[in-house]
This record gives structure tokens, sequence and C-alpha cells, in this order.
């Protein structure tokens, strides 16, 4: 049986797990805050972002890229800790942004579901390259709620998660960080997925409610397990790469910000990290 360890809780919506300068960090989008954990289990807040969504990542450099979708622009961390703006976005959507991945060829993919959630009609979303000068295009288009995204490790191929139909969508990345190639990776139901991640041996860690999947490329399910509310987000890290760490809430449709329900765990598994973020 896999043995799950409550790291945090007090959260009001926790996602956007990464791993990055040897702690985890993640976003609590309601409760507008930007944690670490480290690896003696403690909790720092680093930022107050006042955005939902926000998201975030590192440039190859080190620099940190923070998608702040109340803004519609994708902001640059100073050395104060502030953010000041890399990229006005409001040309791709007026509606915000919602992940973000960067290639390690310094390709900065973002994406947008493209309505309003909730409660807007839906329509489908896309993907977006941004620049180092700060412009962006979109490289894919009809995804149905474009949401978690990685880079495997051979800096070949993005697999994105769609929402609102249960899929794994993959992409080859060319040279100029164009996409193109499209295709399934996997299926995960009804209830969609969310915040995904590589690892070493090319598969895929994502979520379907409270259950967490690890697929291979074909849609086979090669590990599986359940958690007592739904999984938004994994991430494997830790300092060998084989603690998959999981951002959950318990989720109705809203956020009762009377009862922070969010929860972090962790678990271990026997294949490391590798790829982007």
């Amino acid at each position: 049986m896999t043995e799950i360890t409550q790291l945090m809780d007090g959260i009001l919506l926790g996602e956007c797990p990464r791993w990055h300068d040897n702690k985890l960090w993640f976003a609590d989008w309601v409760g507008q805050k930007l944690y670490t954990i480290d690896t003696d289990g403690r909790s720092t807040v680093e930022a107050e972002v006042a955005s939902l969504p926000f998201s975030f990542d590192w440039l190859p450099d080190g620099r940190m890229l923070l998608v702040h979708a109340a803004d519609n622009e994708l902001q640059l961390r100073q050395p104060d800790g502030s953010f000041a703006r890399f990229a006005d976005l409001s040309s791709l959507s007026e509606r915000g942004c919602n992940e973000i991945t960067v290639h390690p060829a310094g390709h900065i993919y973002v994406n947008n579901v493209d309505f309003d959630f909730p409660g807007g009609e839906f329509r489908p979303g896309f993907i977006a390259l941004v620049e180092p000068d700060g412009t962006s295009r979109k490289v894919a288009e009809g995804l149905a709620f474009p949401n978690g995204m990685a880079i495997l490790a051979d800096g070949r191929t993005l697999v994105c998660a769609e929402s609102f139909n249960g899929n794994l969508t993959t992409f080859d990345i060319a040279e100029d960080g164009s996409l193109s190639n499209r295709r399934l990776w996997g299926n995960v139901g009804q209830y969609g997925n969310d915040g995904i991640c590589a690892d070493a041996e090319g598969a895929i860690w994502t979520s379907t409610g409270p259950t967490v999947l690890r697929i291979r490329d074909g849609g086979e399910i090669v590990e599986k397990f359940e958690l007592d509310r739904m999984c938004f987000a994994v991430m494997l890290g830790g300092p060998d790469g084989k603690t998959l760490y999981m951002v959950a809430n318990e989720w109705t449709g809203s956020v009762d910000v009377s009862k922070p329900t969010g929860r972090v765990f962790s678990t271990r598994v026997a294949v490391p990290h590798a790829g982007y973020p």
C-alpha cells in the first residue's frame, strides 16, 4: 500500500507545484500566496500575488517568470522579490493565461482556457509561445481547457492536459519552438486532469479527481493511488527526484474561503523526475 504523508494544510486552493532550488514551490490561488516548503518541512511565504490564477516557472538562467492572469501579463521576479512586466499577453486574448512551462532552449509556453471560468460559455483554448523579447504567438489551438504542461527530457515533446475532455495531448517541438504533430498520449476519463509532470522513463504523472495516475505514451496506466480529496496538480522532486508531491483540495465547483481544505501530500516513487518543469 502506498504511504502518503501530509506536509502542509491551511491552504485555500493549492496549485502549480514546482521543485526548484531544493525546495517545493506552490501557489495558493485563493489565498494569493506563493509558498515554499524546504526539505525539513518548513513553509515560507515567498510572495503575495493578487491573481487567480497565477503560475510560474524558471528561465534557463534561473530567473523566475510568473503568469499574472489578473494583469494579463508575464512577469519577471526582481532581485528584491517584487515582480515586473516581462511580456504583455493581452494580444493573445482579453482573458489572462493559465499555466506555464519553459523549455531548456528558452522557449516559454503559456496556455489559456479562453473563456470565463467558472460560469462562462465554453470555447476552446490555446497554447502560446513567448519569445525572449516579449513577443508572443499562438502555436496550438482548439484545446478543451488547456491546463498543466510538461516537456519531456529529450526537449522534443510537449504534453498538455485538457481538463474538459480528459485528454493528455502531445506535440512535437520544433527548433524555433513551434508545435506540430498533435496526437493523443492518453485519456484519464470524466474528471479530466490538471497539473502534470514527467519522469525519467518518459511517463506522465497526472490525476483524475482524487485518483493519481502514472501513464505511458499510448494511454497505459502503470501506477495508481487515491487521495482523500481532489488532486489538482503533481510534481516530482526531492533531492533524488523520487518524491511525488501532490496539491489537493476539496472541490464542489467553488472554494469555501471559511474552510481551507487545501493540503500538500507526498509519497515516494521508483522513477525520478526528468523534463520541464
